[in-house]
């Protein structure tokens, strides 16, 4: 979280390319500025695509944290779709991260998507009257974020099978 993923911010603001080892680098789906988590560089384009477009469906995991706490109504429209600018938006599953949890202003939930728009999860959640105050994605496809790595920090994968069987 803070720095934005494009080659060059004519504001000046850190990009996540400045600290990457040189290389022709894709980003696989893009975070933005208030978003951290999960994000895939790739230097294949064959993989960033099979990654990114939506034929392939793959799934994008989120830990959400939204202001208060959603009526079943919410999260039934929110799972069955809603009509946001660009279309029909709806999550493959939402389900509420801890059901153990102690009542509070905040609470938090866990969403897949099989697509990528534009802050798509933040207007799912806001055409049902609900705020995010926190957006992690925490899987894309079948690779998951590691609970030990620091935020801003990186890990190479290599020959990983998981992805070959895309």
């Amino acid at each position: 979280m803070g720095e934005l993923v494009t080659r060059s911010d004519p504001q000046g603001r850190p990009t996540i390319f400045t600290r990457l080892p040189p290389g022709r680098w894709i980003a696989v789906g893009r975070l933005d500025i208030n978003t951290s988590g999960l994000l895939l560089l790739t230097d294949s384009g064959e993989l960033a695509n099979r990654l990114m477009h939506p034929r392939y469906e793959i799934e994008r995991e989120y830990a959400v944290r939204v202001q208060g706490i959603l009526k079943k109504e919410d999260l039934e429209k929110l799972s069955g779709g809603v009509d946001l600018d660009d279309g029909r938006a709806a999550f493959e599953r939402i389900e509420p991260a801890d059901e153990r949890a102690r009542p509070s202003a905040n609470r938090w939930y866990r969403v897949v998507l099989r697509e990528g728009r534009k802050r798509e999860v933040r207007r799912l959640f806001e055409a049902v009257g609900a705020r995010v105050s926190r957006l992690i994605r925490v899987r894309f496809g079948p690779l998951e974020l590691p609970r030990d790595l620091p935020p801003g920090q990186w890990r190479e994968l290599r020959n990983t099978v998981k992805l070959q069987k895309l």
